[in-house]
This record gives C-alpha cells, structure tokens and sequence, in this order.
C-alpha cells in the first residue's frame, strides 16, 4: 500500500506564533531572497482588538508560501488604524526567502 508523499513541513519555526515569521534577520544559514511580502490584516469591527502578532504574521506566511519561501524574515507592522472602509487595519510587510541547498552555495572566489 503505497503511503501519499509528505508534505514538507517548515524548516525553522517562530515558537512565539507557530509559523516561520521573523522580525529579524537569519544570518546563521544562507537563503536566497524571493521576494517581498505585504499584509494588512483588518479588524473586525471599530469595537475590536487590533489584529494579534499571531494573526499579522500567519498572513505574512500565507504569502511567503505562495512564493515557495520557506521563511519570511525582516517582519514589520504598524499599529491598526482607521480609514474610510475599514474599521482598522494594520499594514505588514517582511522578505520571503529560500534557504539553500548544500549544493548551491558556491564558495567565496579570491579576487587576485
């Protein structure tokens, strides 16, 4: 009986909001950069709470995937606020990376 491939699971995970968000940068293994990622995360009515770290960063993720990331670092938000059609909403932005392979990280060329 054949067992459906896996999916695979995160590589490094933020422990304080359960997905690979961070608000800083990795610098203990190379990455490549694929792209910026935005958010805004709105509330629910004008009597609720500001969108959670939690929540802002889980949004974040969802567009780090669609990039094939498999973290977003340099993560940022600002406080939620109101607008016109919006109750409140806060704006994220953050960097979706790809870690790399042993493979593909070349060496360090001297220059002469």
């Amino acid at each position: 009986m054949a067992h459906p491939p896996q999916s695979k699971a995160p590589i490094v995970m933020n422990d304080d909001v359960g997905v690979p968000v961070f608000p800083y940068d990795i610098t203990d293994r190379p990455y490549r950069v694929l792209g910026e990622v935005k958010a805004g995360v709105r509330k629910a009515t004008m009597f609720s709470k500001s969108p959670s770290q939690a929540k802002i960063y889980r949004e974040l993720w969802e567009r780090g995937q669609k990039l094939g990331a498999d973290a977003v670092i340099k993560a940022s938000y600002g406080d939620a606020h109101v607008t016109a059609v919006s109750w409140g909403k806060a704006n994220a932005t953050g960097t979706a990376i790809k870690f790399l392979a042993p493979g593909e990280i070349a060496p360090a060329i001297a220059k002469p």
